[in-house]
């Protein structure tokens, strides 16, 4: 291994894991993952892959710390409020590991850069809260042969897939963005906000899961989950080829909205 021995007693957990041990904690080191949107789904996404030693960690979002999002996203306090969320997030990922790099942009992820953002990553975290973004993430993804980790919340519910290349993608379950006001915001119905720490620290599995290449990722498949009565179910997605000929990318203009019921 060529790890340092602060290193080996800092992921000494995993390095005795069966199925990670020295070679995957490397592999984890030597990864680069990027996270869109630092608020209730990518602040406990950043927080684990940040303690398990993703070496590069890429964060975009334009927004600033709310009052609002305290209740749930987690990596930003209260003295971090109208602070950039990138800014705030990044200095919680110094403290919890110094040998995480962290890309820091305050910017919307558009389709005019989305393609020159996400080349230089693995793998890519979708932690955004609106249609618009979920289906340029998506569509982005899928032209630039790059895996990721999709995920929604509302109210007390969240789903979760996983793309790679030749599996089925976002829009293999849903076509394209609803209507405006089709489904409510989480500002107009609000939403638990333990779960989007459930459903965030999914999504660092996965990727965890995909850089040591064990067990089987939510690909094919969306995983769905009540808290309310804490059942989880999952779903076959068969891919659809002709929803995975991306020719180009779109900012959609719809409403924000989080999570499609069905």
């Amino acid at each position: 291994m060529n790890l340092t021995e602060e290193q080996i007693e800092r992921y000494s957990r995993h390095i005795i894991l069966q199925g990670v041990g020295g070679e995957g904690q490397e592999k984890i080191l030597n990864a680069k993952v990027l996270i869109i949107g630092t608020g209730g789904l990518g602040a406990p996404a950043a927080l684990y892959l940040a303690a398990a030693g993703v070496g590069t960690i890429g964060l975009i979002d334009g927004d600033t710390v709310d009052l609002s999002n305290l209740q749930r996203q987690v990596i930003h306090f209260t003295p971090d409020l109208d602070k950039p969320k990138v800014q705030s997030a990044k200095e919680k990922i110094a403290q919890i590991n110094p040998d995480v790099n962290v890309n820091a942009m305050q910017d919307l992820f558009r389709a005019d850069n989305a393609l020159d953002i996400i080349k230089d990553y693995d793998f890519i975290i979708d932690g955004t809260d609106n249609f618009p973004a979920k289906f340029l993430i998506n569509d982005a993804c899928v032209m630039g042969k790059k895996p990721f980790s999709h995920g929604g919340i509302l109210r007390f519910d969240g789903q979760t897939m996983t793309y790679v290349p030749g599996t089925a993608s976002y829009r293999c379950v849903f076509d394209s963005p609803p209507p405006p006001n089709a489904v409510p915001t989480c500002s107009q119905a609000g939403v638990f906000g333990a779960i989007a720490g459930m459903l965030g620290t999914i999504q660092a599995a996965e990727a965890l899961k995909f850089f040591i290449n064990k067990g089987e990722l939510l690909t094919n498949r969306l995983l769905i989950f009540d808290a309310l009565t804490m059942k989880f179910r999952t779903v076959n997605v068969k891919p659809r080829p002709d929803r995975l000929n991306i020719e180009k990318l779109v900012d959609f203009d719809q409403a924000a909205c989080d999570l499609k019921q069905s």
